[in-house]
C-alpha cells in the first residue's frame, strides 16, 4: 500500500503492521513552513531520510487497538439499535505474541450519563 499523511498516522501504521509481523518505510513530506526544522529537531540525523519501522517502533512489545467509526474494510462503524444501543467493533494486536484480539462490544448510552448520550445519538 502507498499512501500519504502525517507523522502521527505514520506511526499508527507503523504500530500495527510490526504487530503483526509487517512492514513498513516511508519519508516525511514537509508541506508547511517550519515543518522540515520541526522535524529535524524530532527524528534528527537527515529527516528526509527513508524511515523503516524500527525506526518509529522501536520495541517488539507494541500494542496497537482501533474502533471502527464508519465502515471501512476491516471494521464496521458504530451500529445503534433498540432503545439507546449501540454497537462498536474493535481490533487489538498484540507484537509480543502476535495475538489478534476482536472484540464486539454493546453499549447501554443510557447508562453513560447524558452528555455521552447526546454526543453519540443517531440524528433522528
Amino acid at each position: 500500500m502507498i499512501g500519504t499523511g502525517g507523522a502521527p498516522e505514520g506511526v499508527l501504521a507503523a504500530a500495527a503492521l510490526k504487530a503483526i509481523g509487517g512492514e513498513f518505510q516511508g519519508r516525511l513530506h514537509p508541506m508547511k513552513d517550519g515543518e522540515l526544522e520541526r522535524a529535524a529537531k524530532m527524528a534528527g540525523k537527515d529527516p528526509l531520510r527513508l524511515l523503516t519501522i524500527d525506526d518509529l517502533v522501536q520495541t517488539q512489545d507494541v500494542m496497537f487497538a482501533a474502533t471502527g467509526v464508519t465502515d471501512g474494510e476491516l471494521l464496521n462503524g458504530v451500529r445503534f439499535f433498540g432503545h439507546n444501543m449501540a454497537s462498536t467493533k474493535t481490533i487489538i494486536l498484540r507484537g509480543s505474541s502476535g495475538t489478534v484480539r476482536f472484540i464486539e462490544s454493546r453499549h447501554h448510552l443510557d447508562r453513560k450519563g447524558e452528555k455521552t448520550w447526546k454526543l453519540f445519538a443517531p440524528i433522528a
